[in-house]
């Protein structure tokens, strides 16, 4: 069955990565896009500076721009948001009372106690949390979240290994200059540099990944007791954010238990999902942006350089930032909602 969509924000960075992902996709055929009020009413190759290495799909270059109001837009089956969280905050909320389903890359809400925030391949179950949010708010639609994208580089690696019993976790992150966005970083600020710090990044991680990785009874969501702690630096590479994990575990693991987990860890059958979702590489030197971003469509999340050390493991893990960890979040998402019959 094809389900019709729409996308809030379509004229950024994320919502054009979203149109790329979407024409064609099996399950969703795009129908709507919005934007500001200075592109409603254009059509979108207008409407649109595209900076995609690909044309714009001919079956969304003719689409009019609407602004993003419930009222703007017709009937659609869910909405994907890209939208600025500043503006989500606002939008979103009234999307789902006017009983839209909405797959959301912003960050705003993503802590709420009633708002699913959803890796499918870690804890899908936490979709379940949506019959929660439409009793307390009154909601005929809902809202799904997915990570900040240097959360979504590591937290599968994490669930992988808390099969030992994740106890704390470090991490050390260098990002890509397109996770700031095409106004984000001046080439002055960071040809020849790099900046170590990025503004409430380290504070998404940390809080993220436990909720991640907690549990849900159905009724309510508990943290991970772990203990999360990061520093995130922009780096002068265009994709692929690169991270170095120290992790420690309640039980004893080797490198060859660590590989093993990694390797072995599930992924899940929807159409964006990678298989294997992690690839484990031996080589000390991998994985690299340059080399290993594009892996299964950008999907994939890489690992290597796994060694012990006095308190635990550590290792290095690499994944699309715009693709897995921001557009391509977002379509697995709502992948998972078509799956479970939320739409």
């Amino acid at each position: 069955m094809t389900h019709t969509v729409g996308i809030l924000g379509a004229t950024g960075a994320v919502g054009q990565r979203l149109i790329q992902l979407l024409d064609p996709h099996p399950d969703f055929e795009i129908s709507a896009l919005t934007a500001s009020s200075e592109s409603a009413g254009k059509p979108y190759r207008k409407a649109a500076k595209w900076r995609i290495s690909t044309p714009i799909p001919e079956s969304v270059a003719g689409i009019t721009v609407a602004e993003t109001d419930p009222d703007a837009i017709g009937d659609v089956d869910l909405l994907f948001s890209s939208l600025p969280s500043s503006v989500g905050e606002r939008v979103e909320p009234a999307f789902c009372e006017a009983g839209y389903v909405v797959s959301s890359n912003s960050s705003n809400q993503r802590m709420a106690e009633d708002v699913p925030l959803v890796i499918p391949e870690v804890n899908a179950d936490h979709l379940g949390l949506l019959e929660v949010q439409r009793d307390s708010r009154g909601w005929d639609g809902a809202m799904i979240k997915n990570p900040n994208c240097s959360t979504i580089t590591m937290v599968p690696t994490l669930a992988a290994l808390d099969t030992f019993g994740l106890s704390r976790v470090h991490v050390a992150t260098l990002q890509a200059v397109s996770g700031a966005g095409y106004d984000g970083v001046t080439s002055m600020e960071i040809i020849d540099n790099a900046i170590p710090h990025i503004g409430g990044e380290e504070e998404k991680m940390e809080s993220e990944s436990r909720k991640l990785l907690g549990g849900f009874d159905g009724a309510e969501l508990s943290m991970h007791d772990a203990t999360v702690s990061a520093s995130c630096n922009r780096i002068p590479t265009l994709d692929g954010h690169l991270e170095n994990v120290w992790a420690e575990t309640e039980e004893e693991a080797s490198v060859e238990d660590a590989r093993e987990a990694l390797e072995s860890y599930e992924g899940i059958d929807l159409p964006s999902s990678p298989d294997p979702l992690i690839e484990v590489f031996e080589e000390p030197e991998r994985p690299q942006p340059r080399l290993d971003r594009e892996r299964e469509d950008g999907m994939q999340i890489c690992a290597g350089g796994l060694r012990e050390n006095e308190t635990g493991l550590q290792y290095n893990c690499l994944a699309h930032n715009t693709l897995r960890g921001a557009a391509g979040a977002s379509v697995l998402n709502g992948e998972l909602l078509a799956k479970e019959g939320y739409l």
